[in-house]
């Protein structure tokens, strides 16, 4: 039996945009076999439930992608196997995911089937009171990481004036040359999947690069806030969509629609962002110091203000990470109300009954 091929991954993350969702590149209708949208509360289970699945299917030898919490990197908000074409996904606030094609693809798991609802509603008040904290916490949250966006940008602006385009639109013509030419025409272009391969946590900065960057070829471009690596990238991606080539593109935690990392499988090639908040010890195939490429006297008559923006881009992102965590921590509180009036026993059932029916 082969080894499996475990990766994970965030479907979704608390951005400057506020909560961003991805879920729906997980797996399309089209790709998908099945799709069990799992509904509950907190501490029913879900989480756990999902990783048995995934536990299971790896012992089988059938790859699997955890998709992990944002909110709480060591919770798990979907599992996908590959293979089977099968997806689980949690389909609750903040990520709501509802049946698209019910019957067809999609089916609804109720975990609200086996909750003692007395026992719950017993703490009605506590229950609405705690939600409306965390929400007034991750909105707090989100105007920090908002405020720390605006600064990534003000140094992406001062480096933009330093930055060598021409010298730059060498390189990328030269890595377009390496990767594409030979490479023919294709009949239509190739797909796009967008996902997180790090996420702002109550833990902290959290990233699962090392099981994601697993191609022969990685190509690494070094750089710090704001230096424009991603103009590179998005030129990459381009191409290879329009080879007909399937690409993974891994977005920023911090403006989800900044690009970081780039994986086409076909060319078992693969292109990341590396810097103070997040980085990977796979071995490189080539590193590229986007500091090179600029201009030192700009840098240098600005470097004041260079340091100013990440210092206090850095207090900025330290109180939105505190603030995370404080969610986070009366969420566990939310559990306490769920977790005594839950049957287990009947969640198990379900299990058994869920892996005889995809294995």
């Amino acid at each position: 039996m082969s080894q499996a091929r475990i990766r994970h991954l965030f479907p979704g993350g608390n951005t400057s945009l506020g909560f961003f969702s991805f879920y729906g590149n997980i797996i399309t209708q089209e790709e998908a076999d099945r799709i069990f949208v799992i509904k509950g509360g907190p501490g029913v289970g879900k989480s756990t439930f999902m990783k048995r699945i995934g536990e299971e299917a790896a012992q089988k030898g059938y790859d699997v992608e955890y998709l992990h919490c944002s909110s709480d990197s060591n919770s798990l908000d979907g599992i996908l196997i590959p293979k089977l074409k099968i997806a689980f996904i949690d389909g609750t606030s903040p990520h709501i995911v509802d049946p698209r094609s019910p019957g067809a693809v999609d089916e609804i798991l109720n975990f609200g089937a086996f909750w003692n609802e007395e026992g719950i509603r017993a703490h009605k008040d506590e229950i609405l009171r705690t939600n409306k904290e965390i929400s007034y916490i991750f909105a707090r949250a989100y105007k920090y990481i908002k405020a720390a966006a605006a600064l990534h940008e003000a140094n992406a602006a001062i480096y933009a004036q330093a930055l060598d385009t021409a010298r730059v639109n060498r390189l990328t013509a030269k890595l377009l040359s390496y990767l594409f030419d030979g490479s023919g025409s294709v009949a239509s272009d190739g797909k796009e999947r967008r996902l997180f391969a790090s996420a702002l946590t109550p833990g902290g900065y959290c990233n699962y690069l090392d099981s994601i960057l697993t191609a022969d070829r990685v190509y690494e471009f070094k750089g710090g806030l704001g230096t424009g690596e991603d103009r590179i990238l998005e030129k990459i991606k381009a191409a290879a969509l329009e080879h007909g080539f399937d690409v993974e593109a891994f977005y920023c935690a911090l403006l989800p629609h900044k690009l970081d990392h780039l994986i086409i499988p076909g060319l078992n090639a693969a292109f990341t962002t590396s810097n103070y908040y997040h980085g990977s010890g796979v071995p490189k195939r080539l590193s590229i110091d986007m500091q090179d490429y600029m201009n030192i006297a700009v840098t240098t008559h600005y470097q004041e203000d260079i340091s100013q923006n990440i210092q206090e881009f850095d207090n900025l992102m330290a109180i939105a990470l505190l603030t995370i965590s404080r969610a986070k921590a009366l969420h566990d509180k939310l559990e306490t109300y769920y977790i005594p009036n839950i049957r287990f026993e009947e969640v198990d059932k379900l299990l058994e009954a869920t892996l005889k029916r995809i294995f």
